[in-house]
């Protein structure tokens, strides 16, 4: 399974950044790549709350626009969305004190966690992954 995170989202549409154009190329792919995607709640939300925040004005989307992105997410047959089961917080809990999260990381551990569970590999541009264990991780637009 393929776990994205927040950072590929945005900068594939949202973020005005030489890196849209690989990201928005490596996000068409993974949605047509016939294996499955996992979006976790938890990145839905924080592409919504970023892409949508007037103190960010060169990220800043109508709601109406990201809300579209989402929905075309969420369109193709491939995408699940990832939410806790009944063996999250022992992996979750984890990845907190393994992982040494704490203040914005925790988020970041419930992500690593959510990625874990599904068997998934977390497909992100952020490097602060590589401090939870056994969680398997990849830039792709390094």
């Amino acid at each position: 399974m393929i776990v994205i995170d927040v950072n590929l989202l945005l900068y594939a549409y949202a973020a005005p950044s030489p890196k849209q154009e690989k990201a928005r190329e490596w996000l068409e792919a993974a949605f047509s790549s016939g294996e499955i995607v996992g979006l976790p709640w938890q990145v839905i939300s924080a592409f919504i709350r970023i892409a949508t925040n007037t103190k960010l004005p060169h990220l800043r989307r109508p709601v109406p626009e990201a809300t579209g992105a989402v929905d075309e997410w969420l369109r193709h047959g491939s995408v699940r969305v990832l939410a806790p089961g009944d063996g999250h917080w022992p992996l979750f809990r984890r990845m907190i004190v393994e992982g040494q999260a704490t203040g914005d990381l925790v988020s970041d551990a419930q992500i690593a966690a959510l990625t874990i569970e599904n068997g998934g590999v977390l497909y992100t541009t952020d490097r602060d992954f590589a401090r939870f264990p056994g969680l398997r991780w990849v830039d792709p637009i390094a």
